[in-house]
């Protein structure tokens, strides 16, 4: 009898022991690594977000390139020539003369049916649309990030629960062998608490895995392996409904900017062809000198005019061009209308899933309370011999489900919150606040529309725009 006290009293420290791991929540250290600095981090480091810079420069430098037709080209040429002529003179049949030339020209086009400048309208409208990618993107980067910072969190608590519950589990087994020694239970429970923990040690395996995992995609996402993570803050706050979310979200999303910008450059598309069905007339003008090598007079020519052309027929390309610029932008304005139906589906879909997680919080709260409290008054009832092994296991398995499942419906909620920022168009660097180099989309638009002379492929300006951003060339 007393060495079956001593056992009973073992079975109920081990299963208090177990119930106070369940129940208690998961420490994080202050030092650890918080949300925002992960997100500075993955905005820093994302080669997506320096390559659609990239792009953007390029189309910085298409309205630099049609902006360069409207200016004077100017053009330098020097030749060197050695004529040879026949001579019907017996005393000199050939003659040489070997001579050089220099000429400057420039070139000006006075009238062009308007087809330049609206070039220039049609890229700058194509830089505008790049902007909005490049905020695509950055919301893009920065949803992975918060994904896959709550990913590491709910991992490591998982895998947490699961060392608990397989350390506990086997005191469980060592206990249930001990009974089973003084007759206490048969040999059936015992083979059920080694069954459920062989189970423990595959979930734990599993759950481990899952963590590694969620590791690699942090490291994608954020570009450096995870330490230690702080418990994140508050999420941030949204507005009171749905229509007031879906009210921004049409009028700022970055994918319907986009659309509205490529539906102007197709409009332009289709005015520059119809203008490149009128003349065009250009101004001319030359010097050019000619040096003779071998003797005899310099001369210079200068020559200036004006010219008009216009195609009268070319086969019906350039009627087709303008059905083609037509048909394009048909497709923008289509394209357009669906991104703001998948704009409307994507908040939808995130606010559903924001209500879903926080209705769930409060079940599952709920359920973790009333798992508790069965699991401790299990535990006491088989320490009397009301209740069994599998009973004690079941009402175990039951409460770790349901601090899983809680655990699972935060991560949930938060990641939604930031679903509908991002659905929203709000998920910016800029309006969460983070504190990361400002990068200027109309810096360096600004720096090559002027026309600079470039000593090489790039100038100083270049260098300047590059390090306000935070990035060295």
């Amino acid at each position: 009898m007393r060495q079956r006290s001593r056992l009973n009293a073992g079975a109920r420290a081990a299963r208090a022991t177990l119930a106070a791991c369940l129940i208690a929540a998961l420490p994080f250290a202050a030092s650890a690594e918080t949300l925002a600095q992960a997100l500075v981090r993955a905005y820093t480091a994302s080669n997506l977000i320096e390559a659609n810079r990239a792009v953007l420069r390029a189309r910085d430098e298409g309205v630099a390139q049609a902006m360069a037709a409207l200016r004077p080209v100017v053009s330098l040429s020097a030749g060197m020539a050695n004529s040879v002529s026949t001579n019907p003179t017996p005393a000199l049949p050939v003659q040489s003369s070997l001579s050089a030339t220099l000429q400057l020209s420039a070139e000006l086009v006075l009238f062009d049916s308007g087809d330049n400048r609206l070039a220039i309208a049609a890229a700058d409208a194509a830089v505008l649309a790049a902007r909005q990618t490049l905020r695509e993107v950055e919301q893009q980067v920065l949803m992975n990030a918060v994904s896959a910072y709550l990913n590491m969190l709910r991992d490591a608590q998982f895998v947490s629960l699961e060392e608990s519950n397989l350390r506990l589990i086997r005191q469980e087994v060592q206990a249930a062998r001990d009974r089973f020694e003084v007759g206490e239970i048969t040999r059936t429970d015992v083979s059920i608490a080694e069954a459920r923990l062989a189970g423990a040690q595959s979930s734990l395996a599993a759950r481990q895995g899952n963590l590694e995992i969620a590791r690699e995609a942090y490291r994608l996402a954020v570009g450096s392996y995870p330490g230690q993570l702080a418990t994140p803050p508050a999420a941030p706050r949204l507005p009171r409904t749905e229509a007031e979310a879906s009210a921004i979200a049409r009028a700022g999303h970055p994918s319907i900017l986009r659309g509205q910008a490529n539906v102007s450059a197709a409009e332009l598309t289709v005015r520059r062809a119809e203008a490149a069905l009128g003349p065009r007339i250009s101004a001319s003008a030359s010097l050019q000198g000619r040096e003779p090598l071998a003797g005899g007079s310099t001369s210079t020519t200068a020559t200036v005019g004006v010219q008009m052309q216009q195609t009268l027929y070319a086969g019906g390309r350039r009627l087709s061009a303008i059905r083609q610029a037509m048909a394009n932008g048909e497709a923008a304005r289509a394209e357009l209308n669906q991104a703001a139906m998948v704009v409307d589906q994507q908040l939808g879909n995130a606010w559903a899933q924001l209500a879903i997680a926080r209705a769930s919080i409060a079940a599952r709260q709920e359920q973790v309370r009333a798992a508790t409290v069965a699991f401790r008054g299990t535990a006491e009832e088989a320490a009397l011999g009301a209740r069994t092994t599998l009973d004690v296991l079941n009402a175990e398995q039951q409460l770790l489900d349901a601090r899983t499942n809680l655990i699972t419906a935060e991560r949930d909620e938060y990641v939604a919150v930031y679903m509908v920022l991002a659905a929203m168009g709000l998920l910016t660097a800029e309006h969460l606040g983070l504190s990361v180099p400002r990068y200027d989309v109309e810096a360096y638009g600004r720096a090559v529309r002027g026309a600079p002379v470039l000593g090489g492929r790039r100038d100083a300006s270049y260098e300047r725009i590059m390090e306000r951003a935070g990035r060295r060339p």
